[in-house]
Formats: structure tokens, sequence, C-alpha cells
């Protein structure tokens, strides 16, 4: 009985001690599991996701350091470029400082050419004495103009010459008809070198042109003449001419040019300036302008091809001044040339490329007997003529112009451009030294 009790208590032992055994081993589980269990029932800010980490790169290996270069040296400062000077204003000529000093009558008195008895009143004029000295301080003109009348001797006419440009404060033009032949003032007073018709030497080329023109220059100079109408540039195409004829250098349009070129180059060497007339032509008319009005009946082409050829050649020469002749070309105008701004200004100065001095023929000829001295001087300056050649009326000449450049039909820029022109030439022919 009592090892049965025995038994009995051992056996409830070992299950007590089991179920203790147990119980512990419980309580230690749920020990284990009570933080996942606290963090699933209590919602808690989630931190943003971690940045996937990459696998850093292997550091590369250090450079080796470079050996220092030397310092270079400085590179000099370029120089700054000089700033291009501005052109110098070109120095005055003498004949532009002479225009700047001039009034309004004495540019008006430098435009005219006269003979010395329309200033004094007295024919024949062989001396310039007292009564020119007078008259030139009251009409100081562009220049004179002598003839025949005027020539007695070697010593009187130099003497004439030599006083008559000490009146003037600017020399003036001293000038003449001297072609030669028909035309020789000086060759038939005062015994200068004699010279035949022009016309006379057309074989012989123009080495004798040059010659001729030479001589006659040369020898007008020795008695003050600083200036000739000629050569002439007309061209004997009609045979039944008698105002120009055997005055012409030739025949044929062609060889006139070349002649009348070496002309040109010949009269400067001489040393005097030159007149190419009569411009646009008068060797094919039938009728002279010295008594009554003369028609050209070509057309513009034709003088293109024919007459205006020796005055180109004389203008690429060098000629210092071109006559109109009293010539109507009906197809460009039916005023004369002298008043014919077609002829004047856009032919021979635009078309020609002439830009010497223009002068009308004398504009007491008959061909203009029709309008009055004033009416010839504003239309001739008007079509572009510079220079007015022994106009009929001296003070109705002057008086007209002024009152034209005064109420402005003719500006005062315009009588400033003609006189420029004269002056220039004189400058150019040494008239001004």
């Amino acid at each position: 009985m009592r090892r049965n009790r025995s038994i009995g208590c051992r056996r409830f032992a070992l299950c007590a001690l089991a179920v203790l055994l147990c119980v512990c081993l419980a309580g230690c589980a749920l020990k284990k599991t009570a933080p996942a269990q606290a963090q699933t029932e209590t919602p808690v800010e989630e931190a943003p996701p971690a940045a996937p980490q990459t696998e850093e790169a292997p550091e590369p290996d250090p450079e080796p350091e470079a050996e220092p270069e030397p310092n270079p040296e400085p590179e000099p400062e370029p120089e700054p470029e000089p700033e291009p000077e501005s052109e110098p204003e070109p120095e005055p000529t003498k004949a532009e400082l002479l225009l700047a000093d001039m009034s309004l009558y004495e540019k008006i008195c430098q435009m005219i050419i006269v003979r010395p008895s329309d200033l004094t009143g007295v024919y024949p004029v062989t001396a310039a004495g007292e009564n020119t000295r007078q008259a030139l301080e009251k009409y100081p003109v562009g220049g004179l103009f002598y003839d025949s009348s005027n020539m007695t001797g070697q010593e009187q006419l130099r003497d004439m010459t030599a006083n008559t440009k000490a009146y003037m404060q600017i020399t003036p033009i001293i000038v003449c008809d001297e072609e030669g032949g028909t035309v020789a003032r000086l060759m038939r007073t005062v015994g200068t070198t004699w010279i035949g018709s022009m016309f006379s030497f057309k074989e012989q080329g123009p080495e004798t042109a040059f010659a001729n023109a030479e001589t006659i220059a040369s020898d007008m100079a020795s008695f003050g003449f600083n200036a000739d109408f000629a050569p002439v540039a007309d061209v004997w195409s009609n045979p039944a001419n008698t105002v120009i004829a055997s005055r012409a250098y030739s025949d044929d349009f062609e060889q006139a040019a070349e002649l009348v070129a070496a002309a040109v180059e010949g009269f400067h060497a001489g040393g005097v300036a030159c007149t190419l007339k009569h411009f646009p032509g008068h060797g094919d008319t039938a009728a002279d302008s010295h008594f009554g009005s003369v028609y050209v009946y070509k057309t513009l082409d034709e003088l293109r091809s024919q007459e205006l050829i020796p005055f180109r050649a004389g203008i690429e020469a060098g000629a210092d001044m071109v006559m109109m002749g009293h010539l109507i070309v009906s197809e460009l105008d039916e005023e004369p040339a002298p008043f014919s701004y077609a002829m004047v200004t856009e032919l021979l100065r635009g078309e020609l490329g002439f830009e010497g001095v223009v002068i009308t023929d004398a504009l007491e000829m008959q061909a203009l007997k029709n309008y009055s001295a004033g009416e010839t001087a504003v239309k001739a300056v008007q079509a572009g003529v510079d220079l007015l050649l022994c106009p009929s009326d001296l003070d109705e000449t002057i008086r007209a112009l002024t009152e034209a450049a005064e109420s402005g039909e003719i500006s005062e820029e315009r009588i400033d451009e003609s006189v420029l022109r004269i002056l220039t030439m004189k400058e150019n022919r040494g008239m001004l030294d």
C-alpha cells in the first residue's frame, strides 16, 4: 500500500514537473513573439525607402604630377593702330581765291570780251593810255579783242598790250583771229611769220599742223597776246561754202580731226590758249552768219559721224575754248547755237565732255540782229555760255545780266561757274602768274 503511494507520488511529481516545464517553455515563446505583434498592431510612419546602394567605383590611380612648365615670356601688347588721317583739304587755287573776293559786277564784267573802241568810244585805238586805264577801271572786263585797225607797228603793239595788262588787277585775255592765209591780222600788219591757209597744208600731216600752230602762237606771244581764236575745226565739206573754205584744215572729217588735234598742241607749245570754232560746224553751210541766219540741215546722228569729229579730237587734245557759231540746227533747237541749252550744255558739255570755256562768236553779227544786247547776254548764259564776245552794247549787257542775277532768273552760282572756268583757264595758261 505504502509502495503504491510512493509510486503515485513520484508519478504526480513527474507530471507536475512536466507541466512546470511546459509553462516555462510557453512563456519564453511569448516573450519572443511579443515585439512582432506590437509592430503589426500599432501603425507607425514609414520612413522613405533608402536609395539603392550602388557599388562604388574604385578610385583611379592618381596621375603623376606634371613637371612645371617654364613661365612663358609675356607677349608684348600690340601697339594700337593709328587712326587713318583724314585727307587735308586741298589748297584753294588762284582762280578760286580771286573768285571769292569778286563782287557780282566784277564777275559779270569778267564774262565779257570787248574791242578797245567799245571801252574808250574812240576808233581806232592804237595806244593804251589814260582813256584806256579809266575805261578798264570802270569796266574790268575779262579780255580785249584786237583787229588790224589796232596794229600799226611792232613796238606800238607791244606797248599797247603791255599797258593794257598793267592797268588791270586780273590779267585780261589778249586775243585776235590769227589763223594763217586769209585770216592773218599780225602777219599782214606787223610782219610776223607768214603762213598760208591751213587747207594748203592738209597733205603734210600732223607734224606740219603742229609746227604751223606753234609758230603762230610764239609770234603772238612775243607781242603780248595770250590767246588765239584758232584753230578752225570746221570741215570744208560743202564746195559752195565761202565763209570757211580754205580756212578749214581739210575737206575730210577724219583728216581734219587729226590735224586740228595736232594744232591744239602746237598752240600750247607756242604759249597761247586756243579756241575751236565754229561749233557745231560751219563748213557745210551755204550762208554766212556775218550777214544773217544760217541753218544746218543735218540730223544729230549725221553731226556725230561728221562735223563733231574734229571738235571731239580738239577737245581731247586739250583745247581751252570752244566758240559757238551763230548756227541753227533745226533738229535740236530753233534758237541759234549760243542760245541753245541743248547744244551748249547737253551736246558740247554733256556728250562731248568739254569742261573748258564756251565763248560766243561776236554778238554784233547780223545773224543775231533780231535780239537786243541784253537779251543775247541772258539767253547765252542760260544756255551755258561763259564768255560773251563783242556785245553790241556793253552797258545794256552788264545791266541785263545784273538784273537777271538779282531777280533769280540766273543764279549767282551759275555766274560763278562761268567766272571760275575763265579764271581757271587763265591760271592754267600762266596769265595769273
